[in-house]
Order: C-alpha cells, then structure tokens, then sequence
C-alpha cells in the first residue's frame, strides 16, 4: 500500500513537472534587436519594461539582443536575406534608415494593429506620421522622438561675454568668433562616426536655404551643383571646420566628442534631448543650457526611432502585443524621461521636471514642424556619398564650391 502510494505521488510530481515544462515550452520568445544604448537610464527602462511584460504575460518571453549602431545595420542586413532575424527590430524612421529595410522586405505592415490597439490615439501626432511614409502600408511604430538643438558651456560662453543665447544664424556665427577670440574653441564634433558632423550640414543647409528648397534638395528635386545655397552650405561648413570646431575632431568619435564638452574643451554641441539624461548622469545639468538651432525657419531640428516587426516573423500578434504596451499609458508614465524628454504617448503628465527637461518641452510646444536628419531623408546610397562629401569638405579635400556638383554627380548616376 505504502508503495503504491509512494509511486502515485512520484507520478503526480513528474506530472506537474511535465506540466510546467509543456508550458514553458508553449511560451513565445520574441526576439528584439536594438542598440546598445550610452544613455544607462535607456538600459534600465528596457530591462524593467521586458520583466513587468513577462509577468504579465507568462506565455510570452522576450530575449533582447544589443548592439553598436554599425554592428546593428550589419546583422539586419544580414537578415534581410535570410530566414533568421528578430521578431521586433530597432530602427529610425525615414526614408534613408527605416526605408532601407522596408524597402528590402524585411519590416512588414502594420495597418490592423494600429486599428485593433488604437494607437493613434493615443500617440503624438508628429511621432506617428513617419509610419506613413512608406508604400504598401504602415510600417512600424514610434518608439522615441527627438528633438536636437545646441547645448551650451555657461561659464564658457560668460567667460566670452555672450549674455544670451543667439536668436539668427548670424548672431550664432558672431557667438563662435567670440567664442574664439577668448581662446574657445565653439563647438565640438566626433568625426569617425559620419553622422554626428552630418548634424552641422543639415542644420546650415536649413539656415541658408530655407525650408522648402532644404527640403526639394533633400528629395534629389533640384541640382545641388547648380543651387546657389548648397553651395554656400558646404561653404559655411568649411568655414566651421577651420575655425570654429574643436580640433583634431576627425579621428575621434561622438563618445569622446562628449567628454571633451564635459571638459570644458568647447562651448557648444549639436546633440538631442537625450543628451540631458547623460548630463544628468554626469551630475552636471547645473552647468549648462539649450537653445534650438537658429535657422530662420519655423521647424525643429529632430526625428523619431521606431520599432518594427519583422516580415520573417512568425510572431507578428504577440510583437504586435508587446509594442502594445511599450505604448500604454502607464509605461510610458513610469519610464518618462528614461529615452528622452518627452514621451511619444500624447497622454502622458509631466511634473518635477529639471529645467533642461521643461526647455525641450518648452521647445517641442512651440514647433510643429520639424526637419529630419539627412541620414534619415537620403537613400542610403545618397546618404553614404552625403556623409562622405561632408568629411571631405570638413578635411579641406574637397573645394566647397565642388562639393555639390560632386554630390549631384553621385546622384545622377546612381
């Protein structure tokens, strides 16, 4: 009898252990790819997020892959051709990033989750509408959005008798021959990573151009060689490289771009409103401000990061419920501030803020209009031949009044 009972009960053990094993079995992994971020708090959120979800939702588990933006274009692209890849990837949005990896098959539509969940909703307006961009449907969802101006070195731009920060390009330009009579440096750049000097392109090609023509130049509409105001772009960013960035800034990177402004070594740095969850980690908010970029124009200087599902994704429902509520309310409550100074969800409260965060949102309120990263409005074989012209420029190898035709060359070929 004891015997029996012991076998029943060691049955009833395996049993419930096998149970426990066809569940965990049962449990959809979601595969997420995305950076490796600088920004710690990012880090922190993403962690706390995916363990609140998986305790919600016991039948889903989520491995997150991290990565340097470089290795992460490589392995999507590696994906694209193969049958192997993430559920859910991180991208930006536009033509030039996003696009090249709707435009090679690899992110599918999402138009029924946007009316199933509601999203629009709940999200804000200028954040949503790159998910339209596309043909053949809406493709992924905004997982940030930013704006970027120019930080500044309060003591420095003090110790050059700058009272107040620059209302026109002209006075900008006026602020950095200050800056350099004093023995500062104006700004600072990372040069390897082709972006980051690529932000000071865009941003006087808005100023000297204005916004419709910036934007007809960007769109490959008109002759860069034969527009009067490219040229005078890549002049003015000549004229820059020369004088007012703290050098030598081609052999260095954005991280150490970074650290050079936290030394003190230049007064400014182009960079987005993530840039003041960094200060913040730094403890050093106190010793510096923000202004937008003075154009001229009525638009910001920003774009947005989205999240996309994979087409090779058999998991498109359960992606489609973890964005869901990456999305919701309450998380992005919880998390404010963790990815950027405003949050992408229209519905969120904003108390307690730091005086840099309360300037970005002082600055989102304002514009309604932004203009995107050139990296982000380019085809990526336009943007690939952008960043190198821009360093060539930069570098003294190429004459500014070569440069657009040089560029138009590249795009009349393509």
């Amino acid at each position: 009898m004891k015997i029996r009972t012991a076998i029943a009960a060691t049955l009833s053990v395996l049993a419930i252990t096998a149970g426990l094993g066809l569940n965990s079995a049962a449990a959809e992994e979601l595969k997420i790819w995305t950076l490796s971020f600088e920004n710690e708090s990012a880090n922190v959120a993403w962690q706390k997020i995916i363990k609140e979800f998986e305790a919600a939702n016991p039948d889903i588990t989520i491995s997150l892959e991290n990565r340097s933006v470089d290795e992460h274009k490589a392995a999507l692209r590696v994906a694209a051709q193969s049958s192997q890849g993430p559920d859910i990837f991180f991208m930006w949005a536009g033509l030039g990033l996003g696009g090249e990896f709707v435009n090679a098959g690899l992110s599918q539509p999402l138009d029924k989750y946007y009316d199933q969940y509601g999203w629009d909703k709940r999200l804000v307006g200028t954040a949503g509408s790159f998910s339209n961009i596309y043909e053949g449907g809406r493709h992924g969802v905004p997982y940030t959005f930013h704006g970027e101006g120019i930080y500044y070195n309060k003591g420095l731009f003090e110790k050059a008798g700058i009272t107040q920060p620059p209302a026109t390009y002209d006075e900008l330009k006026a602020d950095a021959a200050k800056l350099k009579d004093a023995g500062i440096p104006a700004m600072t750049f990372g040069g390897t990573v082709n972006w980051h000097l690529m932000r000071l392109m865009d941003v006087i090609l808005e100023a000297k151009c204005g916004a419709e023509k910036h934007d007809t130049l960007m769109a490959m509409k008109v002759d860069w060689s034969t527009e009067a105001c490219a040229t005078a772009s890549f002049q003015e960013l000549n004229e820059w490289s020369q004088n007012y960035i703290l050098s030598p800034f081609m052999g260095i990177d954005n991280s150490q771009s970074f650290n050079l402004f936290l030394a003190g070594r230049a007064a400014m740095m182009l960079e987005g409103d993530w840039l003041v969850s960094q200060l913040r980690g730094e403890n050093r908010l106190a010793d510096f401000d923000l202004f937008p970029f003075p154009t001229g124009t009525d638009r910001l200087y920003g774009f947005a990061e989205y999240l996309y599902v994979s087409s090779k994704s058999s998991k498109a429902d359960a992606a489609a419920k973890f964005l869901d509520y990456m999305l919701s309310d309450t998380v992005q409550q919880d998390n404010l501030g963790a990815f950027g100074s405003i949050s992408i969800n229209a519905n969120v409260k904003y108390e307690k803020v730091d005086p840099l965060d309360q300037k970005w949102m002082d600055i989102f309120a304002k514009y309604t209009k932004i203009y995107m990263n050139g990296d982000q409005a380019f085809p990526l074989d336009v943007t690939t031949e952008y960043f190198r012209v821009i360093n060539e420029v930069a570098s003294g190898n190429i004459k500014p009044d070569a440069a657009g035709k040089t560029l138009q060359t590249f795009i009349a070929n393509r």
